[in-house]
């Protein structure tokens, strides 16, 4: 007879649980935008959402939690302003710097 094997549970990653630092968040978003994905952009800006809070982080923003939470989804389309808002409550600035020249 054969003994059970054990079974694991295991839970989605959810990187929200190890953006714990302002650093940590800043790669994270840094990633997302150079990246050139626009989902991943609105989602990573979900996910840091979650990690410092997406109901404080909505009022800051002036919208409502679910409608942050759609918006900032890996299928929402957030418009610019909500992404700037978002942006501004989480105490991220976005910056920008010359690409390098493709040779020709």
């Amino acid at each position: 007879m054969r003994a059970a094997k054990a079974v694991e549970k295991t839970r989605p990653f959810d990187p929200a649980e190890y953006l714990d630092s302002s650093e940590g968040i800043a790669a994270y978003m840094t990633d997302a935008l150079e990246s050139g994905d626009p989902a991943f952009v609105a989602d990573a800006l979900g996910v840091i959402a979650r990690a410092r809070g997406m109901t404080e982080v909505a009022r800051e923003a002036g919208v409502s939690r679910e409608s942050l939470y759609r918006a900032l989804s890996a299928d929402g389309n957030p418009e610019f302003g909500t992404v700037m808002r978002v942006a501004q409550a989480l105490g991220l600035k976005f910056s920008v710097t010359p690409m390098p020249h493709k040779a020709a």
